[in-house]
């Protein structure tokens, strides 16, 4: 009986280290933890499983290569695949929903903006006074 484990295959949880390879050939590295998109935050090296890359290398093994056409990139090669050590994932998924809540509360005044300065009707102008300069959180 053997004790060498299977060789692991890409998916949710594993850690990823991959050469991007362009049309001239030349090789950029990259490495990420493979997650469920809502703890995705690539800035700290969790790329969502639903993205075109982690599409593109799903199931693929250390050592694999496969077509990917994105921008100047053509190729990627898959250097190691790992077991992931992300560490406390809810807390980079609140992280991201502040962020989230943040632009969208900072794209309503925006909009209340653009509004109120496209407006004038008959009874006067539009009043910000009641669009607080700080969204509600």
């Amino acid at each position: 009986m053997s004790d060498q484990q299977p060789p692991l295959t890409i998916g949710i949880g594993a850690h990823v280290e991959v050469e991007l390879i362009d049309q001239h050939g030349e090789r950029e590295p990259m490495a990420f933890d493979i997650v469920r998109e809502k703890y995705a935050d690539l800035a700290r090296g969790l790329l969502a499983a639903t993205t075109p890359l982690a599409q593109a290398i799903r199931g693929l093994q250390a050592g694999s290569e496969v077509a990917y056409v994105m921008g100047d990139i053509r190729r990627v090669r898959v250097i190691s695949v790992s077991r992931a050590e992300t560490g406390d994932l809810e807390e980079v998924r609140e992280q991201r929903e502040a962020v989230l809540k943040k632009a969208l509360n900072a794209a309503q005044r925006t909009d209340a903006e653009v509004f109120a300065a496209s407006f004038s009707g008959k009874w006067g102008d539009y009043d910000m006074s009641d669009v607080t300069e700080e969204p509600d959180r």
